[in-house]
């Protein structure tokens, strides 16, 4: 197939473009805004591969979409691209709206014009609002209640993609995966800000009391069952993805601590976000049940792998804090770039 992926130079988008071109014969467009999170650096050696295509553009842009969509002969679009920090989210929400409803309703409305055959979007645990201590895992029926202006674009998002199936037939799929670690994260999130930090010698903040529960999955087992979603999905349909690893944040970060053996007086406790959830837990059973989808990396290998990548790859998250990878753009795709002729 011909498929677009937005914000395939994120975290998440860029792991996904790579599992792609690995594991399929599909062509893979890359469409990405390039914002802060957007670092091509995450995609290099991609750019060698025939079937991969970077176009920097914004899902905003109904135009560039349609565009996009026709001259590609785009059959699947899988919709990463969103603004996706909390705390940015409650310092400044007005882009959080723009990007992630207004930009997931341009595409949306391209798909149906283009007539493609799959459209998943990529959503969140945390449209679901927060659990207690002793609550039952989400499962798909669980009412939607967004506690942070993020979690709350990516619903009205999720509430649009669910309208537009049923009102004009697109066959849209909708996932909501727990919190993801792994290669190429942006250091703002906690586990690569955590050893980052403790890499540098820096304070490791720890939010409130460190107690909220989180459920983690490898990275790569989200993007393999995105692309169940994608070939195998009933459309209309939303699959919660989840690793069933609950742990604690202060426990994930004097795990990591041990695992760089570095001493827990690094720990700084700060005060809370506003509205910070307590608990997340995700019932994966429809995913598992009906596609087969079974996530092959443990927490603690995953874990371990993962803090394994950021110790060999040093130079990648130091250019990311300096904004030095900013200047991978300018030389692979900038102008009289060798890729320059690609960029839309």
């Amino acid at each position: 197939m011909n498929i677009l992926v937005t914000g395939g130079a994120g975290f998440i988008g860029a792991n996904h473009v790579r599992w792609l071109l690995a594991n399929s014969d599909d062509r893979v467009v890359n469409l990405d805004a390039l914002t802060y999170a957007g670092n091509l650096e995450n995609l290099a050696g991609c750019e060698e591969n025939p079937r991969y295509r970077f176009v920097r553009g914004d899902v905003r842009d109904a135009d560039l979409v349609r565009r996009l969509l026709a001259e590609e002969k785009i059959e699947a679009v899988v919709h990463f691209a969103a603004e996706s920090h909390v705390d940015r989210s409650i310092e400044g929400p007005r882009v959080f709206l723009e990007t992630n409803v207004l930009g997931t309703q341009v595409l949306l409305d391209a798909a149906r014009e283009a007539g493609v055959a799959r459209f998943v979007q990529v959503s969140t645990d945390e449209v679901y609002g927060s659990l207690g201590p002793g609550d039952p895992p989400f499962t798909e029926e669980h009412p939607l209640r967004p506690n942070s202006p993020y979690s709350a674009s990516k619903a009205a998002a999720d509430l649009l993609c669910r309208a537009y199936h049923r009102t004009y037939g697109l066959p849209v799929c909708i996932t909501r995966c727990s919190n993801n670690y792994g290669p190429y994260q942006f250091p703002e999130k906690l586990i690569p800000l955590m050893i980052a930090n403790a890499l540098e010698g820096k304070p490791l903040p720890v939010y409130g009391d460190g107690r909220n529960v989180r459920d983690w999955l490898f990275v790569e087992d989200h993007c393999r069952a995105v692309d169940l979603v994608m070939r195998r999905g009933r459309p209309g349909a939303v699959y919660n993805i989840g690793g069933g690893n609950e742990m604690e944040n202060i426990a994930i970060v004097r795990l990591l601590l041990e695992l760089l053996e570095r001493d827990e007086a690094l720990i700084t406790f700060v005060t809370d976000r506003p509205g910070h959830d307590r608990r997340y837990a995700i019932d994966a059973t429809r995913l598992r049940e009906e596609l087969g989808w079974e996530p092959r990396h443990d927490f603690a290998s995953g874990i371990r792998a993962t803090v394994r990548w950021y110790l060999e790859h040093r130079d990648w998250w130091e250019r990311v804090r300096s904004g030095a990878y900013r200047e991978y753009y300018d030389r692979m795709y900038g102008d009289g770039g060798r890729y320059a002729a690609r960029d839309t």
